[in-house]
């Protein structure tokens, strides 16, 4: 039973509920981890019980973080309430499990003038400078995340009104602005460079191309992006995401409006785009140490 549950379990995760490949895969580690324990025991899943879901946690304090715990009790949670309606137990156990209590961390994220030494790395005067200038031109401009740079369609650009489409998380739909910047270095790397990785090769849907012809990969952009920051001396452990937080932080240093930027990153919970609200006040108060005279 405890097999079939799990089965069972992650086709929920990916063909009822919608989530990512990346998502469901994290949501699989986590309980194969749990199960595991509970093998070990001897157990099944009606013998796990309250008792032994705190065993369980008990025994990851000092092993992971807490931020990862936390994401093994969410994993839990959901888990055995998915059991419960499903009829595979009668109880659940985990409803009243407790997360940690955990200082949220300030996302890491660029200087306007490192974004713009970034960006100028890419030699464009090759097929790979161009088609890497491009994509850090989008991944700054939309503040999408790496999978959906990567995943993103020929098609899903509209040059005439400067924007684009792409699915999220949950396979929500969400249009972003792209602006004039990358827009340009998005048809010149398709007017000079696109038709180079593809050659004779069967058309690829996808925007960005390898050497191989196929999408980029998620590994092999990071390893682009690290390399670049790494030729301008950048000191801070640099990623796509890293983009991604540098574009939510300098709109709203900017004075975008919250929502606004909740909308355009795709979060589900404005909560989630609170945490550049604290990055803000972090740099209003070093203008304010920088410049007012009593300070």
């Amino acid at each position: 039973m405890q097999e079939r549950a799990f089965r069972s379990y992650l086709n929920h995760l990916q063909v009822e509920r919608g989530l990512a490949s990346n998502t469901v895969e994290a949501y699989r580690r986590d309980l194969r981890d749990f199960l595991s324990f509970v093998s070990s025991r001897n157990w099944t899943l009606e013998d796990v019980g309250k008792q032994g879901l705190a065993e369980y946690i008990q025994r990851l304090y000092g092993k992971v973080s807490a931020r990862s715990v936390m994401r093994k009790i969410a994993s839990l949670r959901s888990f055995f309430r998915f059991l419960l309606l499903d009829g595979y137990l009668q109880e659940d156990p985990a409803e009243t499990l407790e997360s940690p209590k955990t200082w949220r961390t300030l996302p890491t994220y660029l200087s306007e003038e490192e974004v713009e030494q970034l960006l100028e790395q890419p030699d464009v005067t090759t097929a790979y400078g161009l088609r890497d200038r491009a994509m850090l031109e989008v991944l700054y401009a939309t503040g999408l995340r790496v999978s959906e740079l990567i995943g993103m369609r020929l098609e899903e650009i509209n040059f005439e009104v400067g924007c684009l489409r792409t699915l999220g998380k949950g396979s929500k739909e969400r249009i972003v602005p792209l602006g004039d910047s990358a827009l340009r270095w998005v048809q010149r790397y398709l007017r000079d460079a696109r038709q180079h990785f593809l050659r004779k090769r069967q058309a690829c849907p996808y925007l960005f191309v390898t050497q191989q012809g196929r999408s980029m990969t998620r590994q092999y952009f990071w390893m682009l992006v690290r390399k670049y920051g790494r030729k301008i001396g950048i000191q801070k452990k640099i990623s796509p995401h890293v983009l991604r937080h540098s574009f939510a932080t300098h709109l709203l240093e900017h004075g975008a409006d919250l929502r606004a930027v909740q909308m355009m990153l795709g979060h589900a919970d404005i909560s989630t785009t609170q945490i550049y609200t604290h990055v803000n006040r972090e740099w209003l108060k070093r203008i304010y140490d920088r410049y007012h005279p009593r300070a």
